[in-house]
């Protein structure tokens, strides 16, 4: 028998760990890839007045952000709050291993906004799609939705306006609803996206003004029901009222609130007066409940220090006329889609803020 010299068989030993750990490794890859694969991601965000550049005399707030206007909005900061942005969405890349398959945006002005975005950068690449209707919104800021078309077919999308109590259409948002048809499966899931009045006028004048459009939302949300059988159903948005208003009971026979946790642990997408609120949210069809979590992301570079308060909040493009270079006044929120088990809503975060 051959004795090899220590060395020898010390570095053979090693050339036989190395490659079962690369068998091993290919292996978690294989597998993490195949869960992958189960999985979705859907974002939401309120993106906060985010108009183009241009002064077209449709309303005052677009000749507020214009070059000439109050508040000096020029290309470079438009882009620059592009880039951000597309930064974010490649942040969640790093979290979740993937970018969001679908996002739903607040407060974007028009295709203009929203082209710009999906070629941002790297997200040229993503095969990102558009679907957006102009509202009756009196400032021009509507709702919008993308959707990667690598990932998801669109068999359906349309505006559904929010009336008021004559009938007639309110000037407000719309609520997006946007049919998707997985491309692997053939599974439909209709995608809801919402921004109700803000309470603006005061919580208690206004609240009529939420109550209709929730009640909108629910009335969507049976329409889909009766024409897809074993349809999922996905709302997203800003409601502008916290999970325990009693607004959300009109939804609750047929849908679950998935902030609710997050909400009780003190968590929130936006922070007034040095106090976290969560108005932003996702609410899913009930068959969804036990496969799907929230969470709510607080990128450090989305962040800035609340020098009054102490703490963490979100760094806002313009806090008053001042530019201050950030993207909102909210911080998205992120549903995977597709777990094996439930799993409790965590928010990601690089540096913790102060609930």
């Amino acid at each position: 028998m051959t004795i090899l010299p220590p060395v020898v068989q010390t570095l053979k030993n090693m050339k036989g760990i190395i490659y079962s750990a690369i068998l091993i490794l290919l292996h978690t890859a294989a597998s993490a890839q195949e869960g992958n694969e189960k999985e979705n991601i859907v974002m939401f965000w309120n993106i906060e007045n985010f108009f183009d550049f241009k002064d077209e005399g449709k309303n005052d707030s677009d000749r507020e952000f214009s070059p000439e206007g109050e508040r000096r909005w020029t290309g470079s900061r438009f882009y620059a709050k592009c880039n951000a942005i597309a930064k974010t969405v490649l942040w969640i890349k790093d979290i979740y291993g993937n970018i969001p398959d679908v996002a739903g945006f607040a407060e974007v002005e028009n295709l203009f906004v929203l082209k710009s975005i999906i070629n941002s950068g790297p997200l040229k690449k993503s095969d990102y799609r558009i679907v957006h209707y102009d509202s009756s919104d009196p400032r021009g800021i509507d709702v919008a939705l993308i959707y990667r078309n690598d990932i998801f077919e669109k068999t359906a999308s349309k505006p559904c306006r929010i009336t008021n109590s004559s009938g007639d259409p309110a000037n407000t948002r719309d609520i997006l609803c946007v049919t998707l048809k997985n491309r692997k499966t053939g599974h439909l899931t209709a995608f809801i996206v919402n921004h109700h009045p803000s309470k603006f006028s005061g919580a208690s004048s206004s609240r009529p003004k939420r109550e209709t459009a929730m009640r909108r939302l629910k009335s969507i949300c049976d329409s889909i029901r009766s024409e897809y059988t074993g349809i999922d159903i996905i709302a997203m948005g800003d409601f502008n009222d916290t999970p325990d208003n009693g607004l959300f009971s009109i939804l609750e026979d047929n849908m679950t609130n998935m902030s609710s946790e997050l909400y009780s642990k003190g968590e929130g997408t936006i922070r007034y007066k040095g106090r976290w609120d969560l108005i932003d949210m996702f609410i899913v069809s009930n068959q969804l409940e036990g496969h799907c979590r929230m969470s709510i992301l607080y990128p450090p570079f989305l962040m800035t220090a609340d020098r009054t308060y102490g703490g963490l909040k979100p760094l806002r493009t313009y806090s008053g006329p001042k530019y201050e270079g950030g993207v909102s006044d909210h911080c998205p929120i992120i549903l995977k889609i597709g777990l094996t088990e439930q799993q409790p809503g965590r928010s990601h975060i690089l540096s913790e803020p102060s609930f």
